[in-house]
């Protein structure tokens, strides 16, 4: 049998995409070592050659396909899984590059590249616990593994452990000019008190690198900490230093309107449009805040000329109409908003309104059906209970007002509530959980329309966790959503002594509009605050807290997601 030319041999395959790597053509050479793959379907090492190619090139499914076939072929190689799984992670898909890592860990516990990935994936699917054991395991075998340095550091700063700062100063030992590390050890210093040693890294890091949004909003929430007025100057600093990048006055908006300074994001934003006039965002963000902040006028004229095309424009176009009274205007943006995204939390929250606002009767439906809004005793209180409430007032003590939160005075935790190292904070994740589970029992039926009931079904993860404190004389939660869940809660621990005086003080209100729209609908439901009770209710509903005088007020909240059962997404979470 005839040889084939060598172009058309594995080798000759390999050197031409070599060159056009060197050519600076990875495209190129990902598009070769595909067509190669193909033409010799049964050699798992090309497969993987392929894979590695394509990642390069920024073409992950491509990626993640040609690791899956060079796995097929060598079912038992770490290396083929390792990479699977990297590819993988990089599609958001952690749960299923857990499961492939998971089947390699009697070998792979002995190498540092799996075990840096495992950590890598675990920490990227919530699982922080994990992410530390095999961080600490890839340590154990390589001491100056960069990545794994600098993986775990952060893990230890996102659970609170108490040797974070020590973790950083290991990792910038390996590599000194990571600016990540840098902000790191500085976040790392703020939790532990360490004011004065945080603001300095703070002012070195805007100093070196204006651009950096993240350094720019750390030195932003330390001037907060500070009860500094101005904490919007870090922005102006570096727009000055930086002018021709637009994203510094699109982050300095952000930050104003979170603060509830809106006239001052319109202006941030128009001023912005002067400079960077080919930008829609910065009009759109212009119309935005000004509609917010009541200048209907000019955000009128801003929605009459651009036609925007995203969901964002049809969100706020839609609150622009309900607040000059166009409800059916409103509706169709809506509509349009939700056939294309049918899971946008804040669509449906705003849908939920409208309904109500013409008396559509859909608005039993969607949250008036019994049992959606639901406040039940949480599991084991009695024992879980004293022991959260000394632990979060130590925590609250050293914990300062958020930037761009609905509180409106009081503190709020850093990071997540229940991913701390303390065993406290894990039994009381238990505990919740099992509560979770009463409340999805008295849940009505799997409905596949509905925002809600067409996860019902599905397995249930928390996906963010945190505790407020708020102290009387008029700290309260402006009415707001969380867009990321399916269902919002509040667990109260300790509740203001004035809870029965006229106009229930210190109340939560359930589904009354926020401010800026304008609207005189009452909410829904009105709960009054128990210790060691847990109100649930769906995330596209509005609630807020009602202002109170007297004591204290400590709340632990939550989001709850949602993952279609036996789904990538619902391997490896502590399933409901």
């Amino acid at each position: 049998m005839a040889s084939r030319p060598v172009i058309e041999t594995i080798d000759g395959y390999r050197a031409q995409a070599q060159a056009a790597m060197q050519a600076g053509e990875p495209e190129r050479a990902a598009a070769i070592l595909g067509k190669a793959a193909r033409l010799f379907p049964n050699d798992a090492a090309l497969w993987n050659s392929a894979g590695a190619a394509a990642l390069r090139a920024g073409k992950t499914p491509d990626a993640a396909a040609h690791f899956a076939k060079a796995r097929e072929r060598a079912p038992q190689t770490l290396e083929f899984a390792v990479n699977h799984a990297i590819a993988l992670g990089r599609l958001g898909r952690h749960g299923d590059a857990l499961t492939v890592l998971g089947a390699h860990e009697r070998s792979g516990v002995r190498d540092v590249r799996y075990c840096s990935t495992r950590a890598n994936t675990s920490r990227d699917a919530g699982l922080l616990k994990d992410a530390a054991r095999w961080y600490d395991a890839a340590l154990a075998i390589d001491g100056s593994h960069a990545r794994a340095l600098h993986g775990r550091a952060r893990v230890a700063l996102e659970r609170a452990e108490t040797d974070a700062v020590m973790r950083f100063d290991r990792a910038l030992q390996r590599d000194p000019g990571n600016l990540e590390l840098w902000l790191g050890k500085a976040q790392a210093f703020e939790v532990e008190g360490r004011n004065q040693e945080a603001e300095a890294i703070a002012e070195a890091l805007v100093g070196q690198a204006p651009r950096w949004l993240a350094g720019l909003r750390f030195k932003a929430e330390l001037l907060m900490a500070q009860g500094v007025a101005d904490v919007a100057a870090p922005y102006r600093d570096a727009a000055a230093r930086a002018p021709q990048d637009p994203q510094i006055s699109i982050a300095h908006c952000a930050l104003l309107a979170g603060i509830d300074r809106k006239a001052e994001a319109a202006e941030v934003a128009a001023n912005a449009r002067r400079r960077f006039p080919e930008l829609e965002q910065l009009a759109l963000l212009e119309a935005i805040y000004a509609g917010e902040d009541g200048q209907d006028e000019r955000a009128e004229a801003i929605w009459a000329e651009f036609q925007f095309q995203s969901s964002t424009h049809q969100l706020h176009e839609a609150r622009h109409r309900v607040r000059q009274g166009e409800p059916e205007r409103a509706v169709r943006l809506i509509d349009s908003l939700l056939q294309a995204d049918r899971s946008n939390v804040a669509g449906w929250a705003l849908r939920g309104l409208l309904w109500r606002l013409l008396d559509d009767p859909r608005k039993d439906w969607l949250h008036g059906q019994e049992g959606l809004v639901q406040f039940l005793p949480l599991q084991d209180r009695g024992t879980i209970v004293p022991q959260t409430i000394e632990a979060l007032h130590a925590l609250h003590d050293s914990s300062c007002f958020p930037l761009g939160q609905s509180l409106r005075g009081g503190t709020q935790t850093r990071a997540g509530l229940f991913d701390r190292y303390e065993p406290i904070y894990e039994a009381l994740h238990r505990a919740i959980i099992r509560t979770l589970g009463d409340y999805r029992a008295k849940l009505p039926p799997a409905h596949s329309d509905h925002p809600l009931l067409r996860h019902r079904d599905d397995a249930w993860s928390i996906a963010g966790s945190w505790s407020v404190r708020l102290a009387g004389g008029g700290d309260h939660h402006t009415s707001h959503i969380h867009p990321n869940g399916i269902v919002s809660s509040a667990l109260y621990l300790e509740i203001p002594d004035d809870i029965d005086a006229p106009g229930e003080p210190g109340w939560l209100e359930i589904g009354r509009p926020p401010p800026d729209l304008r609207l005189e609908l009452p909410p829904l439901f009105t709960i009054r605050p128990q210790p060691g009770h847990l109100a649930l209710f769906p995330s596209t509903l509005y609630h807020g807290t009602r202002p109170f005088d007297g004591a204290r007020r400590l709340t632990v909240a939550f989001d709850v997601g949602s993952h279609p059962r036996g789904s990538d997404a619902s391997i490896g979470i502590v399933a409901i």
